[in-house]
């Protein structure tokens, strides 16, 4: 007879009870093991190790908004420890760990300042196409210059993170109600002021921005260019969610040209609505003379492109408040540059709507994150001056802008596709043709004095 050990005998009966316990307790589901490899996922992207920290913030993102939200549940103490040092610091330092928090949660998010909007945004359009599809929900698009995740890109998408992005109402309809894509359309030029005594100052010139509303296909439903007030943003949204784009997002049409008729004739009745709230406003104003909607005209390729300084006026807030001190120092007209802001109708019908441009807690709060050094009245007048420009920015790319493009998609000016309205848009609106390469930064005719014109490549 065999001789056994009793040595097997015993682990076997071991495993065997440890294996009736486990099947004795609740039963293991896929969404169980998920959300525990969600939890543990989250936990490792704020690891030592870099390599598998940017492996798990890699697989976070790879789960959507779901792999946001695991991340925000398991590190929420951490992340209110990395915001609370910040605020207490008085060198305006952060600490190495609170670093690694928050730019872990901006690359999962690919947004800066994720933070505070957290947002979770697609930069690949087919990837948005299917979470559209699969969430029936539209997708909102942002185009701009530069990348929406680093902390210099074009001025407006800075400041949409700010007055936007940041507001909870805003946030609470973006994560609620639509699918977030942005796409980068060109590099946004930066500066260097170096004063010489160590002291350098960082700033981007030129560029806009704009928000598309896009069915689950991708396809073109409306458009918000520039930047608007939160509370206009949230009410232009709601109502195109609630009409054309809400009929054509959840496939209420049989064919394409049905749909494409039922979306001309909405570009058509907001056109007419828009004209004559237009006419009302001004009336209600007071104004003798409407201010001008004109715009300057783009010149074909080859031609002289737009001058930055001609671009400027197309977004009051990022011109008054970020560019025009370092492009009146390279204009050779810096009267045209004094101007913006100051056109009197134009602020008198942006008081009609200055409700629409009211700064909420959340973005305030953001405002002294970003810079301490605002505090009290030095944040008081910064978010009123913040408050009057984007309050005009709002009225100008709602009745010039907007309206346009309302007239365009109505006749059949533009293409309907993203791509080509684009192309138009940043060409005949923004004043930025992509054919210009320098984005109107160095025209024609002008000296110098510096060796080869100061172009590095």
């Amino acid at each position: 007879m065999p001789n056994f050990s009793p040595r097997p005998f015993l682990c076997m009966v071991v495993t065997l009870s440890m294996s009736g316990a486990a099947l004795a307790g609740p039963p293991i589901t896929v969404d169980s093991l998920t959300r525990h490899s969600a939890e543990s996922l989250a936990r490792r992207a704020l690891g030592a190790n870099k390599e598998e920290s940017a492996n798990a913030i890699g697989e976070l993102r790879s789960m959507g908004p779901e792999g946001l939200s695991a991340f925000l549940e398991a590190n929420s103490a951490e992340i209110e420890a990395a915001l609370s040092k910040f605020s207490e610091s008085s060198n305006q330092s952060m600490s190495a760990k609170s670093n690694q928090v928050l730019a872990a949660l901006d690359s999962l998010c690919q947004q800066k300042d994720c933070y505070a909007s957290r947002l979770y945004w697609y930069t690949d359009l087919e990837q948005a196409k299917s979470a559209a599809r699969t969430s029936g929900k539209p997708i909102l698009s942002l185009r701009l210059l530069g990348r929406l995740d680093e902390d210099l890109s074009c001025a407006n998408s800075r400041l949409f993170r700010i007055t936007l992005y940041a507001n909870e109402q805003v946030s609470k309809l973006l994560r609620e109600r639509f699918i977030l894509h942005w796409q980068s359309v060109r590099p946004v030029p930066k500066l260097t002021i170096d004063f010489g005594d160590g002291r350098k100052m960082e700033r981007t010139l030129t560029g806009n921005s704009i928000h598309y509303v896009l069915d689950s296909e991708g396809r073109l439903i409306d458009a918000l260019p520039g930047i608007y007030g939160p509370g206009a943003f949230s009410r232009e949204l709601v109502r195109v969610s609630s009409s054309a784009g809400a009929a054509a997002t959840q496939g209420a049409f049989r064919t394409d040209e049905e749909r494409n008729s039922a979306l001309r004739r909405y570009h058509e009745s907001r056109f007419n609505e828009m004209e004559s709230e237009w006419l009302n406003d001004v009336k209600r104003a007071g104004l003798r003379l409407a201010p001008s909607r004109e715009i300057p005209s783009t010149p074909g390729a080859g031609s002289s492109p737009p001058s930055a300084q001609t671009a400027a006026p197309a977004a009051v807030s990022k011109a008054m408040l970020v560019e025009r001190p370092v492009l009146r120092g390279m204009s050779d007209n810096p009267k045209l540059l004094d101007s913006i802001g100051n056109d009197a109708g134009w602020s008198m019908i942006a008081g009609l709507h200055a409700a629409d441009a009211t700064l909420d807690q959340a973005t305030r709060a953001l405002i002294l994150f970003k810079d301490p050094s605002l505090a009290g009245a030095a944040l008081q007048a910064a978010v009123a001056a913040l408050e009057r420009a984007v309050a005009e920015d709002t009225v100008r790319n709602e009745y010039v802008f907007r309206a346009r493009i309302h007239g365009w998609l109505a006749r059949g000016a533009v293409a309907s596709d993203v791509a080509s309205l684009n192309e138009k848009v940043y060409a005949e609106l923004f004043l930025t043709p992509s054919w210009d390469a320098w984005l109107g930064l160095r025209p024609a005719g002008a000296y110098s004095g510096i060796d080869k014109d100061g172009v590095r490549k």
